[in-house]
């Protein structure tokens, strides 16, 4: 289907005219800019115009960007889509500005915050941008209206809102810096303001055509997201009398996750409810198959409430109970977020959600979820395989039956173990996306489940170069070419480093390689698989292979490969 979109160019005496009546849908995230967004703006805007050298037609225009609007082409009303904090912190601007002008002056700006109704024309009283209903008040009353701005700055800040809060500062900000300037100068700004600067509007006629519009832009700094729609139409479908109970509710979860993890949530929960790849957008993908399930208060209650708190007690790692399985439940859960992708998220999210509080259950669980996303890791799988293996998953998740018995899609395949176990075995290295998840696994498991990887940076070293130099003890103890490349990228021949690497440093001979390079600057080697490197005096190759005995053995270990 086509997707109706209407463009203009057009200076904010136009954006700020009869033309359009902007309106906040309760689906928007609070008024969120602070000080220093605003500060950059009118620092922008006061470099571009210059000194009084020369005329305002003559100055160099200013472009704020491009806002998305709901809008209908005849109908004023225009739902902003994207572009909430920048009309409202142009708005304050515009009611500062007002406050210090000369009388004459002021009454001209107030009609770019007020309309004054028309009956001729058929138009009535309104203020050109109405906020969110929970700061719509408090704006109008302190913002818009011609005696609010002196009683804002007076208020005491620790009983406002964040976002009243940010409406507060941000008008004291525009206060203190204009009121610096010259009745001329603040004229002058004031002309260039609303003749100079420009807006680009995106009107599109509905709610699916801005998704969509959303969903191919995809513009930096775009306010909308999925949760945002999703938010609109369920919050609307529930009675007005508890509408605000349940906003409350969404906000805080949001707040609680973040604005990008709890987007991230409705992609989980949209995996647990279709068990599929996504075929079409997720907003028709919800309101097709997911949202008709249960009324709106159910969903948020038996859907978004638990599976966003099973969500942040995953990705934190902070799961509690006065079973001694709290530490191997957060154990796992570390490792899990360290493999690089989230497919298996949905699963854990569901699994939790209905055992959270049978912590035994959750560890067991848990062991095996992260050996079978460790191996489909390993394996490459790729997203698809991925997608199919979890959806089956969640099935049986669902349909609660044995998630341990041989045929489980818990359960890795004897094809796939043998899969893994060749590729371990085998050169490493040249595999980036997993060789430092399985030696920091394996390293975690020789210290006991003692150590600890929030380094800020962790890399793979050979401890044979692969390129040893001529002359080197390296060469009397692998002479052959051919026989060194079996060896140099395999598990048996690699550590791990907190620190980057030293490029001059990796073809030192081993003594001095363990003395300049394998130790740390307080002498104390933070992994074991390096600690024992520093145990040899010789590197040879009855070394490596035994290294890499042991080493594959710990790995089937602790994946029961």
């Amino acid at each position: 289907m086509s997707v109706s979109i209407h463009a203009t160019e057009k200076a904010l005496y136009k954006v700020f005219s009869n033309d359009f009546a902007f309106s906040i849908p309760a689906y928007q995230r609070p008024y969120a800019w602070t000080k220093d967004q605003a500060g950059e703006l009118l620092n922008d805007l006061l470099s571009f115009l210059g000194d009084d050298s020369e005329a305002i037609a003559d100055t160099n225009s200013y472009f704020l960007g491009s806002i998305v609007l709901i809008k209908g082409e005849d109908d004023p009303k225009a739902d902003v889509v994207d572009g909430q904090q920048r009309l409202t912190t142009l708005t304050i601007l515009l009611a500062v500005l007002r406050s210090l002008l000369s009388e004459k002056n002021a009454s001209k700006m107030t009609k770019y915050i007020y309309q004054e109704g028309d009956k001729i024309e058929g138009t009535s009283d309104c203020y050109r941008l109405k906020l969110r209903e929970r700061d719509e008040d408090f704006f109008r009353q302190y913002i818009q209206c011609e005696t609010g701005l002196d009683k804002v700055l007076k208020l005491d800040a620790s009983q406002l809102t964040d976002s009243q809060r940010n409406i507060q500062e941000n008008a004291s900000y525009f206060y203190g810096e204009l009121r610096k300037l010259s009745e001329q100068e603040r004229e002058r700004f004031s002309h260039y303001l609303m003749t100079r600067c420009f807006l680009v509007l995106v009107s599109t006629p509905d709610i699916d055509s801005a998704y969509r519009i959303f969903s191919i832009l995809n513009a930096r700094g775009l306010d909308l997201s999925l949760s945002d729609f999703l938010k609109s139409e369920i919050i609307g479908g529930i009675l007005s009398s508890e509408q605000e109970k349940y906003t409350r509710i969404w906000e805080n979860e949001e707040e609680n996750l973040g604005r990008e993890t709890f987007q991230e949530l409705f992609a989980h929960i949209r995996m647990i409810e279709r068990k599929a790849k996504l075929s079409e957008t997720a907003l028709n993908e919800f309101r097709k198959y997911i949202l008709p399930k249960r009324d709106p208060q159910k969903f948020i209650n038996e859907i978004i409430k638990p599976y966003s708190d099973a969500l942040e007690i995953i990705k934190t790692a902070n799961y509690y109970t006065d079973n001694n399985a709290k530490k191997n439940i957060n154990y796992l859960f570390k490792w899990l977020n360290k493999i690089d992708n989230i497919d298996w998220i949905p699963a854990a999210i569901l699994y939790f959600s209905k055992n959270r509080h049978t912590p035994d259950k959750l560890k067991s669980f848990l062991i095996d979820l992260e050996r079978l996303a460790a191996g489909l890791m390993i394996l490459r799988a790729d997203i698809n395989e991925r997608i199919r293996r979890y959806a089956k998953l969640l099935t049986a998740i669902e349909k609660d039956v044995n998630l341990y018995s041989f045929d489980s899609p818990l359960q890795l395949t004897p094809d796939e173990i043998n899969r893994i176990i060749i590729s371990i075995d085998g050169d490493l290295y040249p595999i980036k996306r997993i060789r430092q998840y399985v030696l920091l696994r394996l390293d975690s498991a020789l210290s006991e489940a003692e150590g600890t990887y929030d380094y800020p940076v962790i890399t793979v070293e050979h401890v044979l170069p692969q390129n040893p130099s001529q002359g080197s003890t390296w060469l009397k103890w692998f002479p052959n070419d051919e026989e060194r490349l079996q060896y140099v990228h395999r598990i048996g021949n690699l550590v791990l480093l907190s620190r980057k690497k030293n490029a001059e440093a990796q073809n030192y001979d081993f003594d001095k390689k363990k003395k300049k390079y394998f130790v740390s600057n307080t002498n104390i080697v933070p992994f074991v698989l390096t600690t024992q490197v520093l145990q040899q005096s010789e590197w040879t190759p009855a070394v490596i292979e035994q290294r890499q005995k042991d080493c594959l053995e710990s790995l089937r270990k602790i994946w029961r490969l």
